[in-house]
């Protein structure tokens, strides 16, 4: 699967079979909803304070998928399973942030 990293396509192995996520301006808008977000610099300042919940990890790869095409509800993310088990999720977590929003610098 080819992904598209100036699109900030990532490509993650979920339930052992690669899928494609991005979060387009829909799926951060999902976002800051789900997260009551005023705009779009508080979500950031949330995701970037690296304290994120297990349903924040829900929330970003549901969209991510989402926003690639995927039907996978919230509920879904929820039940799916990686090689690395909750760290891989913080890791495609982290990956899809650092697409998206560019490297953090110090």
């Amino acid at each position: 699967m080819a992904v598209n990293r100036r699109r900030g396509e990532i490509e993650a192995e979920l339930d052992g079979a690669p899928r494609r996520l991005v979060l387009t301006l829909g799926a951060l808008a999902e976002l800051e909803d789900a997260v009551h977000a005023d705009d779009l610099g508080k979500l950031v300042e949330r995701f970037a304070s690296g304290r994120l919940a297990a349903r924040d990890i829900v929330r970003v790869v549901g969209a991510g998928l989402r926003a690639a095409g995927g039907a996978e509800s919230d509920n879904d993310v929820a039940a799916m399973t990686t090689a690395d088990g909750a760290a891989g999720f913080a890791r495609i977590v982290a990956e899809l942030l650092s697409a998206t929003f560019g490297e953090a610098k110090p």
